[in-house]
């Protein structure tokens, strides 16, 4: 075996000239070098190059439609550039960058605005998207576009990206992914998976997104070590899960927000189990909204501070009871510690009573706190019109949190 060490040809360009020229001019393994100026988008890249902003003052602009680059070659690199003025089409998902059906790609410390979508992924696997800016049109939230979009795309580092004012970041049937220290605000969905198995969700920070992170119809994800803060749109949630299996919730903070943890029919497949352990759910409306349970969940070490309601049920028979929870803290224990274990001498029970007022009237919940009701609710539990539905058991209650 020989080992050849080459140097890549090395293109200078000044403001005005054309870069789709200098990449059908390039080589495989050529490095396309942009002084600052605007250059003119809608270029397509159909062969191993690298295209390299050096400090973001090369402006790569598209005109007005479809995307401002398509990559359809692997081993392309897109570095330290500034991307703007994609298409408006949402049929077309015009974007920034748009890869399609290739691999080893690199987008890194980009910026890039003023495009319906940002980077929107086809078929691209092995691939990194990091360290890059990204916001969409300026445009009602609804209208934009998402910010990272993966669709059948495995085996990708998705990391430390600022997401601010696009839509979602989506990862539909797309797995093996790690998504890792990326920061998203003012969105719709901070992150959001359909269909999409064994990712890694870890230490990325979402606050004032209408949702938080929601997992749908997927199986075997970690996610650990994130913040969701501040969901507190109509459907606001730190996550939510629909129709998931062996999932582990891990070491996440999830505050002010109107549901820490939404769970609807989650596990999903007979015989699986979803498992919440050493996570932080303070003052949220609700800590844990349960919505046709039927499968078991475990809930370890969690501390339950702060939140309006602890625990809802909003499906009658729901099988809540088959949960298992343990060694969890709630600020709301009345019991004592005698032998200074730690451990409550008795066990945590949380009731909900069928006829609560904040169940079937939740915009009920903006008067919490006051006088009134205050006094409607310890009424409710002082003489119940009904026989109140046990919701949690924990044998072992955590006398003290776990975290300051």
């Amino acid at each position: 075996m020989k080992k050849l060490c080459l140097t890549a040809l090395l293109y200078s360009f000044t403001f005005g000239n054309d870069l789709q020229d200098a990449i059908d001019s390039a080589s495989s393994g050529d490095i396309i070098e942009l002084g600052s100026g605007v250059y003119s988008g809608n270029i397509i890249i159909n062969k191993p190059i690298t295209i390299d902003g050096k400090d973001k003052s090369a402006i790569i602009k598209g005109d007005g439609k479809g995307d401002v680059i398509k990559i359809t070659s692997p081993g392309v690199k897109l570095l330290n550039l500034t991307i703007e003025n994609s298409g408006n089409s949402h049929t077309t998902i015009d974007s920034a960058i748009s890869c399609d059906k290739a691999n080893k790609i690199e987008i890194i410390n980009n910026i890039i605005k003023d495009s319906l979508f940002g980077v929107n992924f086809k078929q691209c696997n092995d691939s990194k998207i990091v360290d890059n800016y990204i916001t969409s049109k300026p445009v009602d939230l609804g209208l934009r576009g998402d910010g990272i979009r993966l669709w059948y795309s495995h085996d990708n580092i998705i990391q430390n990206n600022h997401l601010y004012k696009s839509r979602d970041m989506v990862v539909w049937y797309s797995s093996n992914n790690q998504i890792r220290k990326n920061y998203g605000e003012y969105g719709r969905y901070s992150l959001h998976f359909m269909y999409a198995g064994k990712n890694l969700v870890e230490e990325n920070i979402f606050k004032y997104n209408s949702v938080g992170i929601f997992f749908m119809f997927s199986s075997g994800t970690t996610a650990r070590k994130n913040q969701v803060l501040n969901s507190t749109g109509a459907f606001g949630v730190g996550i939510g899960m629909k129709d998931t299996s062996d999932f582990i919730i891990q070491d996440n903070i999830l505050a002010y927000n109107a549901r820490g943890l939404y769970l609807d029919q989650s596990p999903f497949q007979p015989g699986t189990t979803n498992v919440y352990e050493d996570n932080q759910i303070l003052y949220n409306t609700v800590g844990v909204q349960f919505h046709a349970t039927q499968h078991k969940s475990i809930f370890n070490r969690n501390d339950f501070i702060g939140n309006m309601e602890v625990a809802i049920n909003d499906t009658p028979g729901s099988k809540i009871d088959i949960n298992e929870w343990s060694n969890n803290y709630f600020d709301d224990y009345a019991g004592f510690d005698r032998d200074k274990d730690g451990i409550g001498d008795i066990e945590y029970k949380n009731f909900t009573y069928l006829d609560s007022l904040w169940q079937y009237y939740p915009n009920l919940r903006l008067f919490y706190g006051s006088a009134i009701m205050s006094i409607l609710n310890f009424i409710s539990k002082l003489a119940p019109f009904s026989e109140p539905e046990l919701l949690i058991t924990d044998t072992s209650p955590h006398m003290e949190p776990y975290h300051e």
